[in-house]
């Protein structure tokens, strides 16, 4: 068997409890969304589909997303929840040897954005949080950590984790990161009403950082929008929204908003691909929605 899942905290975590109960027999495939929905990775029977949408070849599947619901029979587990980690503790909790009970906990925590003030602005303070940091999903090349960071978090304390010499040069570059990115989102953002927007369009590569951090330097905005370019072509452009996680007045459930532009993801964050050429005409339609903030449920 395999596992196919998303190279992000919860993800990961996702392994780590699969790679305990299944006789995983191959590499971890580490993939995106949209490369499910695309078609992009091949899927077939054996997979263990965990945080991504559903795929019918897959034979088992496991997520947690508002819009990645489907009325077809499968097995595994599907359950809106803070993680998709989660999930799965819960379907295999009987057979887990381990207590993984805290680090649930806390992806659970990490994954639904439920955080304070300080963990944002010193993420290096709180130790699951920092550890969710090193990980990014930008660069194929850091898949040997993901899978190290598997086996390490099956097999030794968060403690000992963080000492480890590539882990805590990884936090410690993380801390650096956040540092510079606060500068760049300041200068990249502006306010539109109660939205957000950030725009890394005009930056070469934009840098990575703390995703929370907006929610701190912008607190008047109840949601936000960053936006950038995808490829080095720039041909098409990747557009996330999410709701601040400390000013929560907005209405509209993300994940179902952006079905419309062939994305999703959660009530409160989301994301969607499109071409360059319409990334204006979606950016003002999707203000245009937030800003009236009215819920788009059906009652």
């Amino acid at each position: 068997m395999r596992i196919v899942t998303r190279p992000d905290f919860d993800g990961v975590v996702c392994a780590v409890l699969l790679s305990e109960t299944e006789s995983i027999t191959r590499p971890i495939l580490w993939a995106e969304p949209y490369e499910i929905q695309n078609g992009i990775v091949p899927i077939r029977s054996g997979d263990i589909l965990a945080n991504l949408p559903f795929h019918p070849a897959c034979s088992l599947w496991f997520d947690h997303h508002y819009t990645n619901k489907i009325e077809t029979l499968f097995d595994g587990a599907y359950k809106i929840a803070p993680s998709a980690a989660g999930v799965i503790y819960e379907y295999y909790r009987k057979r887990l040897q381990k207590d993984y009970g805290e680090l649930i906990r806390e992806t659970d925590k990490i994954d639904a954005a439920n955080l304070s003030q300080d963990e944002v602005i010193r993420p290096e303070k709180y130790p699951y949080l920092i550890l969710s940091m090193t990980i990014s999903g930008r660069k194929s090349s850091n898949e040997t950590y993901w899978n190290r960071l598997v086996e390490l978090l099956r097999t030794t304390s968060i403690e000992e984790i963080l000492k480890d010499p590539e882990v805590k040069n990884r936090c410690k570059t993380v801390v650096e990161q956040n540092k510079y990115f606060k500068t760049i989102l300041s200068r990249y953002t502006r306010m539109t009403g109660h939205v957000s927007i950030t725009d890394f369009r005009p930056i070469e590569e934009p840098p990575p950082g703390n995703r929370f951090l907006v929610y701190s330097l912008f607190p008047k905005a109840v949601v936000s929008i960053k936006i950038r370019y995808k490829d080095p072509y720039k041909e098409k452009v990747v557009i996330g929204v999410g709701h601040s996680i400390f000013n929560r007045n907005c209405n509209v459930n993300v994940g179902l908003m952006l079905t419309r532009f062939s994305g999703g993801g959660h009530h409160g964050a989301g994301a969607c691909t499109v071409a360059a050429s319409k990334a204006e005409k979606t950016l003002m339609t999707l203000v245009k929605i937030l800003i009236d903030n009215k819920s788009n449920e059906k009652e």
